[in-house]
């Protein structure tokens, strides 16, 4: 893969991370004493523009925070990371997004999350900002916006071929066939399983599953298989099995836009769809050695040395 400029446009969610260690889930009515609670910049919007800025792309990013405390910290934060966050509006009648996470000493978590101003961007956020797409070479979704505001974002950016990618998550109730005509999907294996109705679990379940997504509109599919690597299929039904990394696991939290990210990077950057999962794989890998979201997205040396150390076909 080359190491060109890659600009990259995120249209996403921005979420203060509210996480507590507890020794178990608390049962319904239950009140349980938790420790080391901390904040952290989260959203996978977010977690995707600093994953992109920290592997060498220009990153732009549409969204929207709160007039509040955390709404100031997270685009701190972000521009901390070299995002511009010119394009991050400030929601005069929501609260910044937040996600309350509760994680047991198993690494189990359960997640609530508020998505407050996240739901304040609409398709007139995206609309007004067309010129933004003209100056990307990728732009990466996700479903933490309301339906309608990605919708637009994928209109805008086929409309100025600019390369589109989403990944379907959370999967919604009302997820439409609209939502797959982009340039590459990036379900992981439980989102591939919503909405097929098929469970990936082997080559040749993994390839139909696939294959029903490009058949609703996506023009490539990498399926996320976490510890199985990834694959990779084309509209012309060509496909890919990448390998994983192997690496010590700690923490898979974003591990997801970390891959995604990464193959946002390298496509921007001319790289083959099979080299960019390769890359991603490796993204995703390394996330998963650190705990958190944003302080685990890798840097780009992190990611040579990996795929250097470990090369594969």
């Amino acid at each position: 893969m080359t190491d060109g400029e890659a600009n990259v446009l995120v249209v996403g969610s921005i979420n203060m991370d509210l996480m507590v260690r507890v020794g178990r889930m608390p049962v319904p009515g239950e009140t349980i004493h938790g420790e080391d609670f901390r904040t952290n910049p989260g959203g996978k919007g977010a977690n995707q523009a600093v994953a992109a800025a920290r592997l060498g792309a220009k990153v732009r990013m549409i969204g929207s925070v709160g007039r509040d405390d955390f709404g100031r910290a997270l685009k701190q934060s972000l521009a901390g990371e070299g995002v511009d966050v010119e394009y991050i509006r400030e929601s005069e009648r929501s609260a910044s997004g937040t996600a309350m996470i509760l994680v047991d000493q198993k690494g189990e978590n359960s997640i609530v999350v508020a998505g407050g101003a996240n739901f304040d961007v609409t398709p007139d956020d995206v609309f007004s900002r067309e010129d933004l797409f003209t100056e990307c070479d990728v732009v990466l979704m996700q479903l933490e916006l309301p339906l309608q505001t990605v919708r637009a974002a994928i209109e805008v950016g086929r409309r100025h071929h600019v390369r589109t990618i989403l990944d379907p998550a959370p999967v919604p109730k009302q997820f439409s066939d609209g939502l797959c005509e982009v340039d590459i999907l990036t379900p992981n294996v439980v989102e591939a399983e919503r909405l097929t109705g098929h469970k990936a679990a082997e080559e040749r379940v993994d390839k139909i599953v696939a294959s029903q997504l490009i058949a609703r509109g996506a023009k490539n599919v990498v399926l996320k298989l976490g510890s199985r690597g990834s694959l990779v299929i084309c509209a012309d039904q060509h496909f890919y099995r990448i390998p994983p990394y192997k690496v010590l696991v700690r923490d898979t939290t974003a591990a997801g836009d970390a891959f995604t990210a990464a193959l946002g990077v390298a496509v921007a950057r001319g790289a083959s769809l099979h080299d960019a999962a390769r890359f991603a794989n490796a993204a995703g890998a390394l996330a998963c050695t650190k705990f958190g979201a944003q302080a685990a997205m890798p840097a780009a040396y992190e990611v040579k040395m990996l795929m250097d150390d470990q090369p594969t076909k």
